[in-house]
């Protein structure tokens, strides 16, 4: 079974919105402080934003007032909501889980996301 499954990537002009989502299971969405990482090519993975259990949050400086990441706890399930995108936003956004006793990282496989005209 895959851990972390993302979904809802795609093509998006400039200025427009997308939402990610990324399922887990039960015990790794209620164990782990989940976030959102992205890489573009030729560049290295970076921090998008985290949020932990108690529903604590943080974003990178280049996403704040534009992203939301939010977790559904019923469905077990942690969402990026992207707004006013930009073209250097433009990557593969890949969901994360850090247990916040071990350190020890999940990963999805990642969705494109593109913002072009």
């Amino acid at each position: 079974q895959v851990p972390l499954v993302e979904s809802g990537g795609g093509l998006v002009q400039p200025g427009g919105s997308l939402r990610l989502s990324c399922a887990a299971s039960r015990s790794i969405f209620s164990r782990n402080t989940m976030g959102w990482y992205r890489q573009a090519p030729g560049k290295q993975r970076e921090l998008v934003t985290t949020i932990t259990n108690g529903g604590s949050t943080n974003y990178a400086d280049s996403v704040k007032g534009r992203f939301t990441i939010s977790r559904d706890n019923a469905k077990n399930t942690v969402y990026l909501q992207m707004n006013s995108l930009k073209p250097e936003d433009t990557a593969v956004y890949y969901c994360n889980a850090r247990s916040v006793l071990s350190g020890y990282v999940y990963w999805g496989q990642g969705t494109q996301v593109t913002v072009s005209s």
